[in-house]
């Protein structure tokens, strides 16, 4: 019993040592095994699992690139897939940051220790050991450089080891670089660099675009390349030594020129592309990474050449910039839009004058002749081209032709061809005034005739309106769809709208035959003007007042395209009218249009027949006579017939009392072809003043106290008032109402009319 006591005592403490001495390798086991459950959990950054935002590239239909915008205000990102990434851009980006990258799991121990020795041997840190995992970590959650941070970057770059394949770290990794001039992941890189995709990089280009995420901002080429050539250099060395390239591939690569791109951002038809910003900005746009709009940028290219082209001619007149828009009317697609110039011109060249809202001249008139064949008149209508004055709400309103002068009787035809004002007035006036055109100008799709009809009041026909040249044009489009009015498209994947009928086709029809009609037009523009084409093109110019604006829309049933020329701060041309301003650039572009893509015109539709008429009365002609014309109308609004009360004896067209002035005017130049008709046909009626108008007396002025009186007869009339001295066609004015009546001895006739006086 002794005796085993002292072998139980050693057996104990065998044990006991035995015991003591694996604790530590227990404890070690102990650590490992809840280390590892706990590295499990260890979270990755949540931005890994998503795509990098990207940045939105703008092109034009076929896809080529006209502007990339920032993301997030500061970036353009470019995702690439690592499949159309070459192998020797791969290993030279390894080499230049993790050459350990495919045999490691997250950190690499001995780069760590490479790195500590060279801060205790230069009492500095003077580089860091991130793997390309680690990098990744950093890049996808930005957090303060500290211990505890490069601590927990590296935890997270081992559990991403675990979790992803190298090649989608290395995807990652490449989406995410920054290399420098704000270009983030090599996509954006390679096509700043060298405007060109990362899988049409060469060895050299790849090495030169590796070494560049070490410190985008030091080795920036723009500003310093010799430095990003030294690290290139340094790139290849590296790619020689780990043999992933041979001494002659070192040799080439070191030789190849870098030739870095000489624009760096595309930035074309840039008024285009901000304004297909701004609709994205509303409520119904999705910015998506690229946004194929339908722009043709050969097309809009060609459309500012032309403008620039043109408006050098123009300089001395004082012209100094213009705007260009073209319609695809199948689709109702933007095919070009230039809005001034030159974008970067010192004189206000970002403002986009093809949506600045301008006065627009005559070119709102063709829409009150819709308006007109529509309700029963006719190409060949007869309308007095005389003097004329209107009492409106505004006052008293007395039109001229652009050139002073007066035709007489003149048919539709000749009128709108011609663009003649005084004739469009009288016929909206003839519609009842104003507000049946602004509403066919709202369902055209015009948006800036915001104020009431009776602001406008019969002046908006000719034009003293303001409307957006993109709006004009597109209302054209309407007309050359022959009254089908559809929204324009500026995106390719924007559906296109359902069309809307805002006029009669035939109708339409008789307007495009007008605004082709060369000959009809040279009473006022010649036969060799601007407005000539080769092939059929409807065409109308437009000049504001004092030439401040002027505008040229042409169409065909393909296109319609619209210019306008002037000065964005309003100042007035020299005397330069549509016809010499703006139509020279549309005659360009539309020969273009017909060159490259093609144009037709259209057949003439079932509602729409032709006659014979009297060119002179406008009537259907029953007679041979001498020099009648063909015309076109509507079926359901042919005009009267021609009668023997037409015509005096002597075969001559009868006129009637409208006409009695011009005919005595040194402006009749019909050489005797018309003749008034007789007086006791004629109503005796008070020309001027109209009831209602309202007179202004200038103490500055002393004439400004005399009224001339005028009536549509002549003779020895009598005029009269009880609160005004009327000496003979004369009344002296003085403050108040008064009434004036007129009166014929000869034949009793009489006529009244009303006045108000004011003083300044």
């Amino acid at each position: 019993m002794e005796e085993r006591t002292p072998n139980r005592t050693k057996l104990w403490r065998i044990c006991a040592k035995v015991s003591y001495g694996s604790w530590p390798a227990l404890g070690l086991v102990a650590f490992g095994l809840t280390f590892a459950l706990a590295f499990r959990f260890v979270p990755l950054p949540s931005s890994l699992e998503e795509a990098p935002a990207s940045g939105v590239r703008f092109t034009d239909r076929n896809g080529t690139v006209l502007r990339e915008s920032l993301v997030d205000g500061r970036r353009f990102i470019t995702p690439v897939s690592i499949d159309r990434l070459p192998p020797h851009l791969l290993d030279a980006t390894i080499c230049a940051e993790d050459k350990r990258f495919w045999s490691h799991h997250g950190i690499d121990p001995l780069a760590m220790l490479r790195a500590a020795g060279d801060a205790l041997r230069r009492g500095r840190l003077v580089s860091g050991a991130s793997t390309i995992s680690q990098q990744l970590i950093k890049l996808a959650q930005p957090r303060p450089r500290n211990f505890g941070t490069k601590l927990v970057e590296a935890l997270q770059a081992m559990r991403l080891e675990q979790l992803w394949s190298k090649r989608q770290i290395l995807e990652a990794y490449f989406d995410r670089l920054d290399y420098g001039n704000s270009r983030i992941g090599i996509g954006a890189a390679a096509e700043y660099y060298f405007a060109k995709p990362p899988n049409d990089l060469s060895l050299a280009e790849s090495a030169f675009l590796a070494g560049l995420p070490q410190a985008p901002s030091r080795l920036n080429p723009r500003w310093h390349l010799a430095r990003a050539l030294e690290r290139q250099c340094s790139v290849l060395t590296r790619m020689k030594r780990a043999g992933l390239i041979s001494a002659e591939e070192w040799n080439r690569a070191r030789q190849e020129p870098i030739q870095l791109a000489l624009h760096p951002p595309n930035f074309d038809a840039p008024h285009f592309v901000d304004l297909v910003r701004q609709e994205l900005r509303k409520p119904s746009g999705h910015p998506s990474a690229e946004i194929r709009t339908t722009l043709d940028l050969p097309l809009t290219k060609f459309c500012t050449r032309s403008l620039r082209h043109h408006l050098d001619k123009l300089r001395e007149e004082h012209v100094r910039n213009g705007a260009l828009v073209v319609i695809e009317n199948r689709t109702g697609n933007v095919l070009a839009l230039v809005g001034s110039e030159d974008y970067f011109g010192p004189a206000a060249g970002q403002v986009n004058g093809a949506w600045a809202a301008r006065s627009a001249g005559s070119t709102l008139k063709p829409f009150t002749y819709l308006l007109a064949f529509e309700t029963g008149a006719t190409p060949s209508t007869v309308v007095p081209d005389v003097p004329v004055a209107f009492t409106t709400p505004t006052g008293v309103y007395r039109p001229e032709n652009y050139n002073h002068f007066c035709y007489g009787p003149v048919r539709l035809r000749l009128a709108l061809a011609n663009s003649l004002n005084i004739p469009a007035v009288r016929l909206l006036e003839s519609l009842g005034g104003p507000a049946p055109l602004q509403r066919l100008f709202r369902e055209c799709g015009v948006t800036t005739l915001e104020r009431p009809a009776a602001k406008y009041g019969l002046g908006l026909t000719i034009g003293n309106a303001s409307v957006r040249l993109l709006e004009l044009v597109n209302a054209y489009a309407a007309l050359a769809r022959l009254g089908e009015f559809q929204p324009y498209r500026l995106l390719q994947d924007e559906p296109v709208a359902p069309r809307r009928r805002i006029g009669n086709a035939g109708a339409c029809y008789l307007l495009a035959d007008i605004l082709r009609d060369n000959e009809a037009r040279a009473l006022t523009f010649g036969a060799n003007s601007w407005l000539r084409f080769d092939f059929p093109v409807a065409v109308k110019t437009g000049t504001s007042t004092s030439y401040r604006d002027n505008w040229a829309i042409g169409y065909t049933p393909e296109f319609t395209a619209g210019v306008w020329v002037g000065n964005f701060d309003g100042s007035a041309m020299r005397e330069v009218s549509g016809v010499s301003g703006a139509a020279p650039v549309l005659h360009e572009v539309m020969e273009h249009l017909s060159t490259d893509f093609g144009t037709s015109w259209y057949p003439r539709p079932e509602n729409v027949i032709e006659r014979t008429i009297h060119p002179l009365t406008g009537k259907l002609a029953t007679a041979n006579r001498p020099g009648l014309v063909r015309e076109e109308f509507l079926s359901d609004h042919l005009p009267a017939t021609e009668s023997a009360a037409d015509y005096d004896a002597a075969g001559r067209v009868l006129l009637g009392p409208e006409f009695r002035e011009w005919l005595a005017s040194p402006q009749n130049e019909s050489l005797g072809e018309f003749v008034p008709v007789a007086l006791g046909n004629v109503s005796l009626r008070v020309v001027s003043p109209l009831p209602g108008s309202v007179y202004y007396l200038d103490p500055d002025l002393p004439a400004s106290d005399r009224l001339p009186l005028k009536s549509n007869l002549t003779g020895e009339l009598v005029w009269q008032s009880l609160t005004l001295q009327c000496e003979g066609a004369t009344a002296r004015l003085k403050k108040g109402r008064h009434e004036i009546s007129l009166h014929d001895p000869r034949t009793g006739a009489a006529a009244r009319t009303w006045i108000v006086v004011k003083a300044l």
